[in-house]
Formats: structure tokens, C-alpha cells, sequence
């Protein structure tokens, strides 16, 4: 990838002042608090909580400054050249400690320090308050204790957290992070004198208001007003462990406080994606890996016992006992099966038999390995994950335009956007902590603009809200580009230096008017023209979008109408503007990244590109199969071809996925899994799928494992292991190099030596992707080669830090300046890294963009409809997604118990109008059919869902959604139809019910 020109910064101004006698100094406008700590002079203070804006109401900081007759609170007091500040004179402590001792007066007998799990009968322990009274030697003076304010009762109506407000010293910290932080405008502060106090929207419980249970409030409380219900043992924890968020793509660090080898509560940690804000899920969601279903043991199908798929339907996951249909075997055994059985299959029915699904929730290394092992072990490119099923599309459409699958810009780089365009995503629901910079952006006065079928919350933050009928995009998207051309407002000069094939995509729009397109998708036409004026005439614009966007037939045109209206603005290369697909599981970019996917090697290097090809043959020591491989969906087809099929799939390995949940057509799909002859799963839980395999190995969560991950900026982060895995659990990178050793190679590759060292074609510019070489990448500190393959491995990697180095070297364009010591000093750096002094580049395409000319490709697009329309017998449309407190399949976040309280059980989401033409209320139950399938679940009222349509989230498995979808490809991104199909709504049926739904029931 081209190097980025650098943004110059301005530095701030350093002046100097006094602080109790001695010169120190600070940045012009910052505060004397501030300033003081980075001095290593401590200033007791409560209302204050760096990266919540000072208030200055709690008075506990306050400092004398010399001429000057009332103290001044040190918080929100900017430092200027020369002042004279005393922060321990007589005067200035007896108002601290006076502070100090009243507020500590009003406090309960017990404390709620916040990582208590119960009260505390030692009245000192009230969190920051209690600290900062000890340092100073505060005590409570028993005349001021008995005027102590009347205490209110406790509020513990919320699952995830107490409300302790006889803890309350109504500093607004709080207040602080819900509305300005987090931007959620839940917690407010009422009433007036003696009486004010916190309340929560209308003074409601917790549980009743519209608390998002983000915990940022729990994570600024500084007494334990506010905290967790969560936490088990005494506030003392056994050690604090830095990671990684485990969910989605935005990558939020964090800390995980642990005890007896339990994770007992998260602290949000400042890491570049989310410095320190977390949401439910990754707050509240990590008591699955201590879930009593997680497998401990390696299993083996009992001898007799059928595939049946449609005891899926049926299936409790909850109380289905593995044991009737499965058998506890030792790891030897398990490993013996498995790899003699595959190596069988492809040594008897060749190469293309055998295919395997890595996973996007596992590490970079797992990833690599995986693909490795199928490469050179199977012999084949048949490797996939859930990429396919997410931004497949956005992928290709990207690769083909600018040369890159990656993202232009970060997300929080939306703070430099004067316009922020959401398309085809609901990021407070599926990125809420990414959500959160957008909010803040408008609330500094960005325009926001929703373009989507639904009306989702982002949408009462938006400047203009583009409800576009289901599947009309690409008329949409057509019409704003023709609106910049046609009335003079495109970049012309952008255009013409960097830019190809204008001309086509200009004839194109022509017939693509807002006037023409208002009746299709819905818009009004000068509506779309008032986007597309605002759009073009920014000085930043920025697109992110999701799967709203990519899960269609068309979503590579959908693509790359987004690329178009980006490039003929100018509206990328630079700050806040550019091209987002914000990714949905935590390591899909890096999966990606590392070659997980059927028609590219480790960094976008085409299997087709000749010099690529031969370069990863020398460097793995195996011969590489030429042709790109079988995607997930093709290969559910191939599983099912005859036998006379020379390239019928008979034996699989999935490693964390679950397609009898995740792919289309759960029918179509559980039939194909059924039926193979061998399938192994690597999984924690007994998913759908692992129900179908005949061996079943039991790995690890991502807290029991050291790994680094690629969020959706491009940053490659370190999570760290923080507890160890139940009884015979074992590591995914230990079991991937078990099957390796005994299932041999495939075919060794005939070459006397490896390649030099650095010499990787094509790689000089991550994402490429392009079909032939650029001059190699000359690195002399590379350390050699890979492991010579015995599929794989001549003898097990040393640890994780070994198979990140052959990683890096496999990807060192992208990531060669991204050192396994680095990233264990820094957590977290962003990609291209080319050297060890490299920062990484947030922004790029600043120059010039990584294709063969530099440019980019304008792909024209035209009208594709669905694969198939709502009629009289279906007359609803399907669109399927996910919500907050849910992710993915369920398998993990349904096992949480906060979230799963929080939602226990699967929904469907109708508008008013259409519960009215119905004749139903919300929470009746209705059972939703397609051509392929049914289920029955509750309804529920959303008015931001269009009239016609029917929105369902896709973690139930008593309500799988994907029993519905439907399978057609978008011919490009080879990703199905998930957002779009045709259904028929009637009242009543049996919805299912989970265990745990029930007992929260009861």
C-alpha cells in the first residue's frame, strides 16, 4: 500500500507555572489537575474522571492561586504561564478534607466499593471517596455523621446492575458518560436542593428504563452507587488481565479482573478503538466461558447413530444431553480418527474431497494456521469462513475499485466529518461502541445521514433519514451520483488524477435521475438531491455500511456504487472521509487477512497470481493446488453432489463456525452437513452443528488463549489468557498441529531451497489482491522461512509468538513492522506497518490508491432485483440481522447470563400498521413462512420497521431465521441473499423455548 503523507499536527504550546513552590509544566489550556499528574503531584479529586469533561462540582480539588480570593477547582482551571498554584497550603487542605469529610458523612454503614459482590460491613470501603479520605487522613466526626441524609432504597431492578444511591455523592460522573460519552441520555439529574438526585429517564427503575446496560456509568461511578450484579467473591481480585472484546469488529480493549480462575468483572481499557468505553456485550457478556454446557472432552458419534438434521428443529440447546448420541473418547483417539478418516477420504477420492471452515471469532494465528493445514494438508484451496456470509461482497467490489479489501479510514476518524453517511447498518445495536463517535460527531455538529430500510436508533441523531424500499440501493446510490454529476458538484480535478473509466460511470447515471428514482426506492427526489448537494460539498465525508449493503444478490453493485460516490466527490484519502465497511465478528478482517478464504493467500495474494502461487509453495514447502477453492455455500452444494462428482465434497473440518445456524437455508444446509462422510467440529459449545459431526473436540474460549486479532480499523491487537480451559479443553493452535503431524502432506513441493529472504511478490501494498507481481519487498531482518510442511508442521510450534512471526512474514507488507514484542508493549498497532518505527497509517489512498494504475476502477451498476419478490402467497419481506444484547449465532451470548436475561427469547419485529392489518397486539405469538421453512415466535412493535416488511434476529435457535433465507449468490462476492426474501405472516403457533428462557420465565 502506497505511504501515506503524514498529517501535520500542531504542538501545543508548553508553558510553565508553579506548583507549591516548584516549576512545572504544561500544555497551553490544559488544567491544572492535569498538569499536576503528569508531574506525579496527586490532587484528591471525585467529579473528575479523565476522558469525561471536567465539571468542577464536587469541589475536592480546589487549589489557592496566588492574588486571587476564592479557590479555584483545579479541573476545570486551564494552567497559565507563570501562575503561582498552592495545592497544599493550610487553606487549600482544610477545604479538601472539609469536602472530603462532608460527603463522606452522608455515606451508609456499608460500602459498595464497585468489584464487591456483596456490600462490605467496613464502612471505609466507598471506592475513591474512602482512598482519598485515608491519604489525607479524613475521618467523620460523630456530629456530622448523626445529620446524615435519610437513605434511599436500593434499586436492583436491572440484571446487569445496583442502584445504590445511599452511595450517591451526585458528582455526575454518570450524568457525564451516558449523555456525553455514550450519548444514550438515560441518566439525568432532578429535582432541586436537599431533594436533587439521580434518576433514570423519568425517574424510572433501571430495569424499566432505556438503559442499553453499556455500563459506562458502572465504570465512572467513583462510591459503588452504581454496580455490576455480576461480580462473585471479594473485591479483591487474583489478577487483571489485558485483552481483546471477543465480539465485534470495532475491537475495544479491555481488562479482565479474575478471581479463583473465574472472570469476575471487565474494565474498559484505553486502546485507540474504544479508549475505555465498552457495551453490553462486552461489559456484561463474559460469563460464557464458564457456562456449565462447555465441552471438556473429546466425543465420538456412538456406533449406529444416524445424522438426522431434523432433530435440529426440535433441539433444546440447552437440555439436549450429548450423551445419546455421542461418546467420551481420550485426545488420542479423537485425533487418530479424525485425521486417519480425512487423509482416507482425500487419498482415495483426491484433493477437492475434503474442505474446511475456519472461524472469524478465533485469532490471526488460528487463522493462519487453519488455512495452512487445508492448503497443504487437504490439498486444496476448499477454506472459508463467515466472511462470506457478511462482506464478501463489500470485498470484491473493493478489491476490483481500489485495490484494497481493507478500510480507508477509522471509525472514529468520523470526529474530522462534516457528513457521516450510514448505509445498510445499525451500529448502535451491532457497533454500539463505534456508534458512540458518531454520536459525538453530531452532537459537535456533524450531519448524520440514515440510509436504510429500517428507522434505527443512529436515526433520532440524524441529520436526514433515507428510508429506502428493501433492495432498491443501487437506484438509490445511481441517483446521488447523478445529482453530483449532472448539476456540476463532482471533483474534477480528484477525477481526472485519480480516477479510471469516469466516462462509463457518467453515461451511466444518466437515466438514473431522483426524479426517475423517487417512485422505486421510495425517496422523495429532492430529498435525494439535498443529500447529494450536502454530500459533495462537505469538506469531509465519510460512508460506513454493513451488511445491509453486502447480503444481497447485488451487493457487490451495491459496493460499488458507494466507491463511485465517494470518488466523483474527492471524498477520500483524506481526514473523515472515505470508505468504512464496518466489520460484524471480532477477527473478520484479520481472518481475511491471513488467507482464510478460497481464492487468496495470506494477504490478498490471488492462488491464480503465478508468481504468488510459486512464492507460497517455496515458502510452505508444499505443492499448492492453482484454482481458487469453494466458498461456504458451494461447498453445502458440493457435499450434496453425486458421487460420480470427481469434486464432491465427502469430509470437512470447521473450526468455531456454526453453518447449521449461520448459512441460508438451514434445510438445505443441515442436509449437506448430515451428509458427509466425516465431519469433525472444534468448538466450546455443542453447537447445531457439532450435533452432525462425527468427532467433536473441545477447544478454547478466547479468554483461555493468548492471540492477537485485526479489528475493523486495521488494528492488530494482543488479548492475553486470563483463565485457564475446563478439565481437557485444549487450544485451537495445539489441535490444528495435532491433525497437521498426522494427516501428513498432501504433496511435498520438490525444491532444494526457500525463498530469500523478503522476497514475497505482490505484496507491496496489503489488499492488493492483483495478478501479477510488483518489484519484491527486500527486508533484510526477516528471519528466513516458514516451517518446513509435513502438512504443515515437521514438529510443533514452540507457542502462539512463533506462529505470529511466520504470519508476519507471510504478510509482511502489511504487517512487517508489527513485531510480537511490539504488540506485547503496545496492545494495539495499526496496519501498513512496514518498519519498527512505523506508527501504522489510520488514513490511506492518500496519494495514490493499490491497483495497477493507481487509480481507481469506477464499476457502473445497474437495477438487479431480488432473487425473489413478495407475491400473494408471500407477501412480506424477510430481513434478518442482529441486536444488541445477541450476537452471531447465539452459541456464546445466549449463553451470558446478563444477556440473555436481558433477551431471552426470539422476536419478530412488525410496524404498527401492519400488527393493526393484522389484527395483532405485541407479544402474540405469529408463525413466519417462506418457500423453504417456518418458525413461530413473538411479535414485537418497531415503527422503524417499513410497512411490509419483517425484521428477525438470528441467535435463536428455537427461531432460527435462516430456516427461511434464502441461498442465491450475488455472482460476485459469491454472499447470500440473508437481507431479502419472500414471507407469509399468519397468527399463532408453538413458539420454542431455551432452558434458560424458561427458567428466566418461571
Amino acid at each position: 500500500m502506497n505511504a501515506p503523507t503524514k498529517i501535520t499536527e500542531v504542538t501545543p504550546q508548553v508553558i510553565t507555572f508553579h506548583l507549591d513552590g516548584k516549576p512545572i509544566e504544561a500544555f497551553e489550556g490544559e488544567s491544572i489537575l492535569k498538569a499536576a499528574e503528569r508531574s506525579g503531584v496527586c490532587i484528591p479529586h471525585l467529579c473528575y474522571k479523565d476522558g469525561l469533561r471536567a465539571d468542577g462540582n464536587c469541589r475536592a480539588c480546589v487549589v489557592e492561586i496566588q492574588g486571587e480570593r476564592t479557590l479555584a477547582p483545579s479541573c476545570c482551571r486551564s494552567a497559565t504561564a507563570g501562575m503561582q498554584v498552592k495545592a497544599n497550603s493550610e487553606r487549600a487542605l482544610k477545604s479538601q478534607k472539609m469536602v472530603l469529610e462532608m460527603l463522606l458523612s452522608d455515606m451508609p454503614d456499608v460500602g459498595y466499593k464497585w468489584n464487591d459482590a456483596e456490600p462490605t460491613n467496613n464502612p471505609g470501603q466507598h471506592g475513591e471517596l474512602s482512598d482519598w479520605a485515608a491519604r489525607l487522613g479524613v475521618t467523620v466526626r460523630p456530629a456530622l455523621q448523626a445529620l446524615r441524609r435519610s437513605q434511599p432504597q436500593a434499586d436492583v431492578s436491572h440484571p446487569a446492575m445496583a442502584v445504590n444511591l445511599d452511595a450517591c455523592i451526585q458528582c455526575n460522573r454518570c450524568v457525564r458518560a451516558c449523555r456525553e460519552e455514550q450519548v444514550n441520555d438515560v441518566i439525568g439529574y432532578a429535582l432541586r436542593g436537599a431533594h436533587s438526585a439521580i434518576v433514570f429517564d423519568l425517574d424510572d427503575p433501571m430495569g424499566d428504563s432505556t438503559c442499553v446496560a453499556c455500563g459506562e456509568c458502572v465504570q465512572a461511578c467513583p462510591t459503588g452507587a452504581l454496580m455490576p450484579k455480576t461480580l462473585v467473591g471479594s473485591q479483591a481480585v487474583d489478577k487483571k488481565v489485558d485483552s481483546v472484546c471477543p465480539f465485534c469488529g470495532v475491537g475495544c480493549l479491555l481488562t479482565y479482573n479474575v478471581k479463583d480462575n473465574t472472570i469476575v468483572s471487565v474494565d474498559g481499557r484505553d486502546g485507540p478503538a474504544n479508549h475505555s468505553r465498552l457495551c453490553v456485550k462486552g461489559r456484561f457478556g463474559f460469563d460464557y466461558a464458564a457456562s456449565p454446557q462447555r465441552l471438556t472432552v473429546p466425543l465420538i458419534r456412538k456406533a449406529g447413530v444416524p445424522k438426522d438434521p431434523e432433530m435440529l428443529n426440535h433441539l433444546n440447546r440447552d437440555t439436549a444431553d450429548w450423551s445419546e448420541v455421542f461418546r467420551e473418547a481420550t485426545w488420542d483417539e479423537a485425533l487418530e480418527l479424525t485425521a486417519g478418516t480425512l487423509k482416507g477420504l482425500r487419498d482415495k477420492h483426491g484433493s477437492k474431497s475434503l474442505a474446511g471452515f475456519g472461524s472469524a471469532k478465533g485469532s490471526n494465528e488460528e487463522a493462519y494456521l487453519f488455512q495452512k493445514l487445508v492448503r497443504t494438508g487437504f490439498g486444496s484451496n476448499n477454506v472459508d469462513h463467515c466472511t462470506r456470509l457478511c462482506h464478501a461482497s463489500s470485498v470484491a467490489a473493493l478489491l476490483e475499485g481500489v485495490g484494497s479489501g481493507a478500510v480507508s479510514n477509522q471509525v472514529n476518524d468520523v470526529e474530522h466529518s462534516e457528513l457521516i453517511f450510514v448505509i445498510g447498518s445499525n451500529p448502535t445495536a451491532n457497533h454500539p461502541v463505534a456508534a458512540t463517535w458518531m454520536k459525538n460527531a453530531a452532537k459537535r455538529g456533524a450531519k448524520i445521514v440514515l440510509a436504510d430500510p429500517r428507522v434505527t436508533d443512529i436515526g433520532k441523531h440524524a441529520w436526514r433519514t433515507l428510508q429506502f424500499k428493501a433492495d432498491t440501493d443501487v437506484a438509490m446510490l445511481n441517483a446521488l451520483i447523478h445529482v453530483v454529476i449532472e448539476e456540476g458538484l463532482a471533483d474534477q480535478d480528484f477525477i481526472a488524477r485519480r480516477a479510471s473509466n469516469f466516462e462509463a460511470l457518467r453515461d451511466n447515471v444518466k437515466g438514473y435521475s431522483p426524479e426517475a428514482m423517487a417512485p422505486i426506492c421510495g425517496i422523495p427526489a429532492q430529498t435525494l438531491r439535498e443529500v447529494a448537494r450536502a454530500f459533495a460539498t462537505a469538506k469531509s465525508a465519510m460512508v460506513l455500511w454493513g451488511m445491509g449493503v453486502s447480503q444481497h444478490v447485488h451487493g457487490t453493485d451495491n459496493a460499488r456504487c458507494l466507491i463511485a460516490l465517494v470518488t466523483v466527490t474527492g471524498q477520500i484519502g483524506k481526514p473523515g472521509s472515505g470508505l468504512h465497511p464496518l466489520r460484524g465478528q471480532n477477527n473478520v478482517q484479520g481472518a481475511s487477512d491471513a488467507g482464510l478464504i478460497p481464492m487468496m493467500f495470506p494477504n490478498y495474494q490471488r492462488v491464480t497470481n503465478t508468481a504468488a502461487h510459486g512464492w507460497f509453495e517455496q515458502f510452505w514447502n508444499a505443492r499448492l493446488d492453482a484454482q481458487p477453492g469453494y466458498t461456504v455455500v458451494e461447498i453445502m452444494h458440493k457435499a450434496l453432489a453425486p458421487d460420480s462428482d470427481p469434486h464432491k465434497v465427502r469430509g470437512m473440518y470447521i473450526m468455531g463456525e456454526n453453518p447449521a445456524m449461520s448459512d441460508p437455508d438451514l434445510h438445505h444446509a443441515r442436509h449437506a452437513l448430515a451428509s458427509l462422510e466425516h465431519l469433525v467440529v472444534q468448538d466450546i459449545f455443542m453447537t447445531e452443528t457439532a450435533w452432525l459431526a462425527d468427532v467433536v473436540l473441545p477447544a478454547t474460549a478466547w479468554p483461555e488463549k493468548t492471540g492477537t486479532v485485526s479489528n475493523t480499523d486495521r488494528m492488530v491487537q494482543l488479548g492475553k489468557q486470563a483463565i485457564n480451559p475446563p478439565r481437557q479443553a485444549k487450544p485451537d493452535l495445539w489441535i490444528i498441529q495435532q491433525i497437521a503431524q498426522r494427516l501428513g502432506p498432501h504433496a511435498p513441493h520438490s525444491v532444494s531451497s526457500l525463498p530469500p529472504e523478503g522476497a514475497q511478490p505482490s505484496l507491496g501494498r496489503p489488499g492488493a489482491g492483483l495478478d501479477g507481481p510488483h518489484a519484491p519487498h527486500s527486508v533484510s531482518s526477516l528471519p528466513g522461512s516458514a516451517r518446513p510442511l509435513a502438512c504443515g508442521y515437521e514438529g510443533e510450534f514452540d507457542g502462539v509468538a512463533e506462529v505470529y512471526e511466520e504470519m508476519r512474514q507471510a504478510m509482511h507488507a502489511a504487517i512487517g513492522g508489527i513485531t510480537w514484542e511490539r504488540l506485547q508493549r503496545e496492545s494495539s498497532v495499526t496496519y501498513p506497518c512496514l518498519g519498527a518505527d512505523d506508527p501504522g497509517s489510520p488514513t490511506v489512498f492518500i496519494d495514490d490508491f493499490p491497483t495497477p494504475d493507481g487509480r481507481v476502477q469506477l464499476v457502473p451498476a445497474d437495477i438487479i432485483p431480488a432473487n425473489e419478490r413478495p407475491d400473494a402467497e408471500f407477501p412480506f419481506v424477510l430481513i434478518t440481522g442482529r441486536q444488541l444484547e445477541h450476537w452471531h449465532t447465539g452459541s456464546m451470548t445466549r449463553r451470558a447470563t446478563v444477556l440473555d436475561a436481558l433477551e431471552p427469547i426470539a422476536t419478530a419485529s412488525l410496524c404498527g400498521d401492519d400488527l393493526l392489518a393484522l389484527g395483532l397486539e405485541p407479544g402474540d405469538v405469529i408463525t413466519v413462512k417462506s418457500r423453504r421453512g417456518e418458525v413461530a415466535l413473538h411479535v414485537r412493535r418497531d415503527d422503524g420497521t417499513p410497512k411490509g416488511a419483517v425484521f428477525m434476529p438470528f441467535a435463536y435457535y428455537e427461531a432460527a431465521a435462516n430456516l427461511m433465507t434464502n441461498a442465491a449468490l450475488d455472482p460476485f462476492g459469491k454472499i447470500p441473499e440473508f437481507k431479502y426474501c419472500a414471507v407469509a405472516i399468519r397468527r399463532g403457533g408453538t413458539p420454542g423455548r431455551s432452558g434458560y428462557a424458561t427458567e428466566v420465565a418461571h
